[in-house]
C-alpha cells in the first residue's frame, strides 16, 4: 500500500523524505512536488524503475523521461560537455522552470526512453524536491499523470491517476497553476525552444544575446 507524508509538517516531512529516499534506492516509484506540477520519479540509473514509471503513465519509450538534479555541479557528470550557452541559462534560471536538452555522457548506463543520445535536465525550485534529489542523486521524473490526462497539481489528483504503482507520495500542498517548464534544445548548431512554458522565449533570448528559434 502506498504511503502519504505531509511535507508541510517538519516531523512528517523528515519521515517522508527518508521513506522516499529508501523507495528510490530500492527501485520503487515516488510522487514528489515540484515548482510546476507533481511528478512521478525513479532512480535515473535504474532501467527497471524507469520502465515502471512509463508503465504507470501508460506511456511508451518514444517520449523519453527527463532528469531532475539537485545542484548545478551534478550536470557536469551527466553530459558530454556543458557549453557556454547552457552555463548562462543554468545561472539565469536554475533552480527553476527551464529544462535543457544536451548530449549525455556516453559512459552513462541508463535507459530513459528514445533519447537519441541526449538528456533533458532541470533543477526544480522546490525545497522538498531539492532535498530528495540531493540525497538520492539524479532522478528520472515526469508529470504524475496517465498519458492524455491533465498533469496533477495535488497529491489526491496524482493518486487518482497513478495510484498504487507509487510507493511513497510526498504531499507539499497544491502546486498552483499547472504551467510546464520550458524546454530548450542545445544539441544543435543553434538553440531551439522545443516547448514554450513558464520561461518565455524573450527571457531566454536576453540571456543568450540572440533570438531563439522555436520548433516547427
Amino acid at each position: 500500500m502506498s504511503a502519504v507524508y505531509d511535507c508541510n509538517r517538519p516531523e512528517t516531512r523528515a519521515e517522508g523524505l527518508a521513506a522516499a529516499a529508501s523507495a528510490v534506492r530500492s527501485g520503487r516509484l515516488v510522487v514528489l512536488p515540484t515548482d510546476t506540477v507533481y511528478g512521478i520519479g525513479a532512480d535515473a540509473f535504474d532501467s527497471s524503475a524507469v520502465g515502471a514509471l512509463l508503465r504507470a503513465k501508460h506511456r511508451g519509450p518514444d517520449l523519453p523521461v527527463g532528469v531532475l538534479v539537485g545542484s548545478w555541479s551534478t550536470v557536469d557528470g551527466l553530459v558530454l560537455g556543458v557549453p557556454p550557452q547552457a552555463r548562462a541559462l543554468i545561472e539565469a534560471f536554475w533552480p527553476g522552470d527551464l529544462s535543457i536538452v544536451l548530449p549525455h555522457a556516453p559512459s552513462l548506463r541508463w535507459d530513459l526512453g528514445s533519447t537519441r543520445g541526449t538528456v533533458t535536465l532541470r533543477m526544480p525550485l522546490h525545497p522538498v524536491a531539492l532535498e530528495l534529489l540531493r540525497d538520492v542523486g539524479p532522478m528520472a521524473v515526469s508529470s504524475a499523470n496517465v498519458a492524455g490526462r491533465p498533469a496533477p497539481t495535488s497529491v489526491p489528483e496524482a493518486q487518482d491517476q497513478v495510484g498504487e504503482s507509487v510507493a511513497v507520495y510526498l504531499d507539499g500542498g497544491p502546486s498552483g497553476e499547472p504551467v510546464p517548464s520550458s524546454v530548450i534544445d542545445l544539441t544543435g548548431a543553434e538553440p531551439v525552444l522545443l516547448r514554450a512554458g513558464a520561461v518565455g522565449a524573450e527571457a531566454i533570448s536576453e540571456v543568450l544575446g540572440a533570438p531563439v528559434k522555436t520548433a516547427a
